[in-house]
């Protein structure tokens, strides 16, 4: 089972069953059953397509928001985390450790509208404290993917 999970994280999901069982010497049937239980256990969660949108004529603005949360007696931080997920505009949303409770990552079409989310929608709740508003001004790599152009190596050959 570590085995196709290594594969389709390594391939990210864009990879064949058959192509699978051949890498692993297994029956197409067996991998695609095997799949099937861990996508019905919750193991595999989804498959995602990465968007470099740099190269489209569609803007998004992509920010990340730390939060500084007061826990909720007896539900600590995953009420307040449900509420978040929940809208759309929302990527990913993790609990940490250190300076922040909650690091949301979120899409707009522009700067206003990620600022009016935050002033609208996350400032506003009960048990949020703070938030700090990061742009992202260029992604380097996402989820493993390069969005860089491959570029010439432009460093000086050196013969001694």
């Amino acid at each position: 089972m570590e085995e196709i999970l290594n594969i389709l994280d390594k391939e990210k999901g864009n990879v064949s069953r058959a192509k699978i069982a051949q890498m692993l010497g297994m029956e197409e049937k067996e991998v695609a059953d095997k799949i099937e239980k861990m996508e019905k256990e919750n193991v595999i969660v989804g498959y995602k397509t990465i968007v470099n949108w740099d190269k489209t004529d569609k803007d998004v603005v992509v920010a990340l928001i730390e939060l500084r949360i007061t826990p909720q007696r007896g539900e600590g931080f995953d009420k307040v985390a449900e509420r978040i997920y929940k809208y759309p505009q929302v990527k990913s949303l993790y609990l940490m450790s250190g300076a922040y409770d909650l690091a949301v990552t979120i899409e707009g079409k522009s700067m206003k509208e990620v600022a009016l989310f935050v002033a609208q929608k996350l400032a506003p709740m009960d048990s949020i404290i703070s938030t700090a508003t990061h742009f992202v001004l260029k992604k380097y790599k996402e989820e493993g993917i390069v969005f860089e152009d491959d570029e010439k190596d432009t460093r000086q050959v050196i013969t001694l």
